[in-house]
């Protein structure tokens, strides 16, 4: 197998998913010739032409709309946004109609769309290049809502994401695109959409996460585990919506004891809608009250992001209060 970063992972995908159906096509802002800011379609442009690596203008409206065009009539586009911050402009494009179409039609038309970009903080971006708004997207009906965390994942992720009959919000942790390497595999395989994945198992507390925040969870997981004893299991959800509500629980009927972490602010946030799910569904497996560590609602500070980001010491504090309840 080889060892791949994420931008190099998402990349292979994209090149396989092409090779195996003509139908897929990449549209965006400089994502032929410049091969994308992050430079994850580079060299595609070369192998695939300009037909099916499609340069842009500048308009995040116009790029979802003629996707969402191309998807109905039969093609399979993946529309990059060069930071997912700009996708606000087509706000409407993927909510009142990517998203509804499937329902609108009574299932005459379907939208196999991917709308993928980088988010989230981590490489001093400021406010309009740092943001996490997967509870935007979590919060419609029609779409699925995807964050992975690392290479292998990206990679099988995406490929489901563009095989997918509806579509995919497929969001990339810009802070991780060169950090995290792993093995890849060469031969072709998917990630399956809606099922997370235990990345640690524990026996004392049940830490949910997801894209670059699980890193950081492991690490403070290792910090309880080696300072206190404590078995703290980690799971990375993938899919956010719809998340894995069947294995949260599982591994709560084990650890009895729940953090959520997540990079977005804190308010309606993701871990709000699975905290509620908890409190409606399994409460009686709580033995202490459910910890959230998240971003603080307020726009996303154009310095001194390491204040307004979970770090290892703030998933620490939130895992000793659950545990010490």
């Amino acid at each position: 197998m080889l060892v791949m970063n994420m931008v190099q992972a998402l990349n292979t995908a994209l090149r396989e998913e092409m090779r195996r159906d003509p139908r897929v096509v990449v549209l965006g802002e400089d994502v032929g010739r410049r091969g994308g800011v992050f430079l994850v379609t580079e060299g595609l442009i070369d192998e695939f032409g300009e037909e099916r690596v499609i340069d842009t203008p500048l308009t995040e409206m116009g790029i979802v709309g003629v996707a969402i065009g191309m998807a109905m009539y039969g093609l399979r586009p993946v529309a990059e946004i060069q930071f997912i911050d700009f996708v606000y402009e087509a706000f409407d494009q993927i909510v009142s109609n990517a998203a509804k179409i499937r329902y609108r039609t009574g299932g005459m038309y379907s939208v196999p769309l991917v709308i993928r970009g980088p988010c989230c903080g981590g490489v001093k971006g400021g406010m309009h290049h740092s943001q996490s708004p997967e509870a935007y997207f979590g919060h419609t009906a029609g779409l699925i809502t995807v964050m992975p965390s690392g290479p292998y994942d990206a990679k099988g992720l995406l490929k489901s994401a563009i095989r997918a009959e509806d579509p995919v919000i497929f969001l990339e942790p810009k802070s991780i695109y060169r950090i995290i390497r792993e093995e890849v595999p060469e031969d072709d395989y998917t990630v399956p959409l809606g099922e997370g994945k235990i990345v640690r198992e524990g026996s004392d507390v049940t830490l949910v996460t997801w894209g670059a925040m699980v890193h950081l969870s492991l690490e403070a997981a290792k910090l309880a585990a080696e300072k206190h004893g404590w078995s703290v299991e980690v799971i990375d959800l993938r899919t956010i919506f719809p998340f894995d509500k069947d294995l949260v629980i599982e591994s709560l009927e084990k650890t009895e004891r729940l953090v959520i972490v997540h990079e977005a602010p804190k308010s309606f946030g993701p871990g709000a809608e699975i905290s509620a799910y908890i409190a409606e569904n399994a409460i009686e497996l709580l033995r202490s009250p459910i910890a959230r560590v998240t971003g603080f609602d307020t726009p996303f500070p154009l310095a001194h992001e390491k204040y307004y980001m979970p770090n290892i010491a703030r998933i620490y504090m939130a895992l000793r209060k659950v545990m010490e309840y």
